[in-house]
């Protein structure tokens, strides 16, 4: 990658490992990590926390605003790495707008390893039961889109290892 200043998105459904392997990676990178899910307004960890699935139109101003802190970096001339579900085309389109170069790391598994993960995890807003509901949301990366599915069954040490290689990161 010619271009110095980066933003790279980890994506994924809950349970993926956004988080775990976004942090990773920024660590490794020298870079900040922005934990999209703290920009959720009360009302959309509200529903999700009921079991309710989320709109777009809920969505849309949570994207808007990962976008504007991708566009604060992008103006300090600080890459970042942001851990986001990005589960549509549409919504990676509005995180695109926040710099010219935003790239995207899909971590994706199997439904068996999902449904295993939220299960155990703890302390987190989103309940199990809206897993399905966020596979059926679930756009895949376009051919004509910067990023890369990454086997969430690695370990975070060999996701982070594939994704600095495939990607080319410094």
């Amino acid at each position: 990658m010619s271009r110095s200043v980066q933003h790279i998105v980890v994506m994924g459904v809950s349970g993926a490992g956004k988080s775990t392997t976004g942090e990773a990676l920024a660590a490794r990178l020298g870079w900040p990590y922005i934990e999209g899910d703290s920009f959720h307004p009360k009302e959309n960890v509200e529903k999700m926390h009921s079991g309710i699935p989320l709109t777009d139109e809920d969505r849309k101003p949570w994207l808007e605003a990962l976008a504007a802190e991708i566009a604060r970096n992008e103006t300090r001339g600080q890459s970042s790495v942001l851990g986001c579900s990005s589960l549509k085309r549409s919504y990676r389109d509005i995180l695109r707008s926040g710099a010219p170069q935003v790239r995207f790391l899909h971590v994706h598994g199997t439904h068996q390893i999902l449904s295993d993960r939220l299960s155990h995890r703890e302390g987190h807003f989103f309940p199990p039961e809206l897993l399905n509901s966020q596979l059926e949301t679930l756009e895949m990366l376009g051919q004509d889109e910067d990023g890369y599915v990454i086997d969430m069954a690695l370990s975070v040490e060999a996701q982070v290892d594939e994704a600095i290689r495939v990607m080319n990161l410094p």
